[in-house]
């Protein structure tokens, strides 16, 4: 499964990860907030980001669609976001994103979060994309909100995030017939 070559989302352009984002990557999983709250352990080093980097260059049919997040106006890495979790038969993906902390408080993670999901519906035989994170991460819960997911409820001890403590989680669910969130407002 590929994603297109670039997805322009306002402010934003969701493109292709390249070789050439190895610094940028490097540099955002300095953050300690990204690494506290990702799915895929991360310790900071070059060798992870250099992992990390890789397995999204590499993308084959895994049902793993990822996009860079840049700046439309110049070029810079602000985040990741990708579908993953492609269930074809089922009709499900779940979605799963960063940012930089520059990028955060903007609405640019929802604007970014709201374009891979219209393109999966778009594009994939999907009509669900599930968002899940950790009660203790609020400021996801805002994004998704802000890109039309709807609570569902609470995932009781359902991950284990980088403390190695299995944490709460909401999940969120975005239908392919919801109503599109407004995004014209960064409130």
């Amino acid at each position: 499964m590929r994603a297109p070559d670039e997805l322009p989302a306002g402010p934003l352009l969701l493109r292709p990860w390249r070789a050439g984002d190895l610094d940028a990557v490097w540099s955002a999983m300095q953050d300690p907030a990204l690494r506290a709250w990702s799915a895929t352990p991360l310790d900071g080093s070059r060798a992870t980001a250099e992992e990390w980097l890789a397995r999204r260059l590499d993308v084959g049919d895994r049902r793993f669609v990822p996009w860079a997040v840049a700046d439309a106006a110049d070029g810079g890495l602000l985040g990741s976001v990708a579908l993953h979790s492609v269930d074809l038969e089922q009709g499900d993906a779940e979605v799963g994103y960063w940012t930089v902390p520059a990028a955060r408080g903007r609405g640019l993670a929802a604007r970014a979060v709201d374009a891979a999901v219209r393109w999966g519906f778009a594009a994939l035989p999907v009509d669900r994309v599930e968002l899940v994170h950790a009660v203790d991460n609020p400021a996801s819960g805002r994004v998704a909100a802000k890109a039309g997911f709807t609570l569902e409820g609470r995932l009781r001890r359902s991950f284990r995030y980088a403390d190695g403590v299995k944490h709460d989680e909401l999940l969120w669910a975005r239908l392919a017939d919801d109503a599109a969130p407004d995004l014209s407002t960064r409130s």
